[in-house]
């Protein structure tokens, strides 16, 4: 499921180097993938050889399984792998859904292909249609839904290791997960910075807002290249930090939670095969996904998910939509009434402050009019 918050393909995992770093960083981005290469490689060699040992920990391979275990105290190091699933019900339409997915309506700006709005080089030329679209689904304008508020919860129980997003919408921080609780995969609005390689000034994103609404095309105040959102366009490649993160990350995950994403989008997609061969994997989705290809499983090579085979032992596939899942794992761990509170309280004290702010720019407009004095009539 894709989502107009999650930016459909990136780089291969091999090409590091993300555009928004000094040329000084590329070696020790190259070394970072060599090593998660390394590990990687590790991993499925001791998979192949039968090295090593798949201890089952869940007692049943269903949803009450993963709650049943998460209660059992052993479960601290829970990731969450999240994509455009886990926002559209917060109002942000998909990619590709016939009709109403977001290529499907993007002939208002003429573009020569639907994805060309999200490459570098064709925004570099024509900056204008992706300022068009982002003022649509610009951040602030959506609140986080149960999902979102879920991951909340297990921060604040100490549950939650990381979240590692490949969505945009910046929802993931609304909700109450910080900087150091997230690895934003394909980038965030939270941040801009110039283009030119010999700037990059930053500018935060009250600036950018200001620019997109007022339908000006953000240009850097010390150079006049143009700004861009520190989203990942085709053409650029991943934040460091998702690599370096991630060969912390996932060896210490005890369970991984994978929700409202196809996992087909390289390198995040592998990133389900770097848990243990021990660590259950928990899928909310619409529909399975990520599931291992049956050639490569007949030849030993393992790493997809496996939720119906003979073999399976680890695999949890929960179909519905993120929210609903999320609600009844919330249930089955007797959290639901205190998640329901969460998002109740949480939407009110949104709704308050954007109310607060619509009334603020409402008085200043009034006061910016009175200000202007009438014409003085001439006397004769």
């Amino acid at each position: 499921m894709s989502d107009a918050s999650e930016l459909p393909e990136r780089k291969e995992e091999g090409e590091v180097s993300p555009e928004a770093e000094e040329q000084s960083d590329d070696s020790s981005e190259d070394e970072a993938a060599g090593e998660t290469d390394m590990d990687f490689l590790r991993n499925l060699f001791s998979s192949t050889l039968g090295l090593g040992s798949a201890e089952k920990v869940l007692d049943e391979l269903t949803l009450d399984g993963v709650a049943q275990y998460i209660k059992s105290g052993k479960c601290k190091n829970i990731i969450c792998m999240v994509g455009a699933g886990i926002s559209t019900s917060a109002g942000i339409p998909d990619f590709r859904s016939p009709g109403t997915g977001l290529y499907a309506n993007l002939q208002k700006y003429n573009l020569p292909y639907p994805e060309a709005i999200f490459q570098i080089d064709y925004f570099k030329k024509h900056p204008e249609p992706f300022f068009a679209l982002a003022k649509e689904l610009y951040p602030g304008q959506f609140k986080p839904t149960i999902c979102h508020y879920f991951m909340k919860m297990l921060k604040d129980k100490g549950l939650l290791k990381r979240c590692y997003t490949q969505n945009i919408d910046t929802l993931e921080r609304v909700a109450g997960l910080e900087g150091d609780d997230l690895i934003e995969a394909h980038g965030t609005f939270y941040t801009s910075h110039c283009v030119s390689f010999c700037c990059r000034k930053e500018y935060n994103l009250d600036w950018m807002k200001e620019k997109i609404f007022s339908d000006d095309i953000p240009r850097c105040d010390k150079c006049s290249s143009l700004v861009k959102p520190d989203i990942v366009f085709f053409g650029e490649n991943l934040p460091v930090r998702f690599f370096t993160s991630m060969k912390m990350d996932f060896p210490r995950c005890d369970l991984l939670i994978v929700m409202g994403t196809s996992l087909q989008v390289q390198p995040f997609a592998g990133l389900v095969s770097r848990v243990s061969k021990s660590c259950p994997r928990l899928l909310i989705n619409m529909e399975k996904a990520g599931q291992a290809d049956p050639l490569l499983g007949l030849l030993g090579f393992g790493g997809g998910m496996d939720f119906d085979s003979d073999k399976a032992y680890r695999d949890v596939a929960h179909i519905s939509t993120c929210d609903d899942g999320c609600l009844a794992l919330a249930d089955l761990l007797g959290w639901k009434a205190q998640l329901e509170e969460l998002v109740k309280q949480e939407h009110t004290r949104i709704d308050s402050q954007d109310k607060k702010s619509s009334e603020k720019s409402e008085a200043s407009a009034k006061a910016s009019s009175a200000s202007v004095a009438p014409e003085t009539k001439k006397e004769e």
